[in-house]
């Protein structure tokens, strides 16, 4: 993934504001999604103000990271299956996440995102956050692509 490389975010979502993975929050987390096969990578790097306490990440900022990414990797799969030019505007519906243990803020983040199942509408989406070559955390989340009429709806 290169700096120059375009990501799921900043080709459909320039504007977006959301703290996870907003390309116009500046201080956001801005996560960058990629497709790679059949799942949707990210590498992110924490800073020490992400800390839960001296060296480890927050477990709500693993949240969001997982949140997010699952949810672009969901919006992806819905725009491929339906030959769309760009995703429906997709939401939570539900999501779990498992830490696994302590996740260190010296090292690179690395996500990753595959959908398990698919609606016509939704997709339940498994994903993980690796450090250092260990997988820290887990995430199985349903997304849904929300119509008009729900506040979600132009947010892309």
């Amino acid at each position: 993934m290169q700096k120059t490389e375009k990501s799921l975010q900043e080709q459909y979502a320039p504007l977006s504001a959301c703290f996870g993975c907003g390309p116009a929050n500046e201080k956001g987390l801005r996560i960058r999604s990629f497709v790679k096969g059949d799942e949707v990578v990210a590498e992110w790097k924490p800073e020490t103000y992400h800390e839960a306490f001296p060296g480890m990440l927050n477990g709500g900022i693993i949240g969001s990271l997982l949140d997010c990414h699952a949810n672009w990797a969901a919006a992806w799969h819905l725009m491929k299956k339906e030959g769309a030019e760009k995703p429906p505007c997709t939401v939570t519906a539900d999501y779990a996440v498992k830490l696994m243990r302590p996740t260190p803020t010296d090292a690179t983040v690395e996500l990753t995102a595959t959908i398990v199942e698919s609606g016509d509408d939704r997709a339940v989406v498994e994903a993980k956050l690796m450090a250092k070559g260990k997988v820290c955390a887990t995430c199985r989340g349903t997304f849904v692509a929300v119509k008009p009429g729900h506040p979600a709806y132009h947010r892309w």
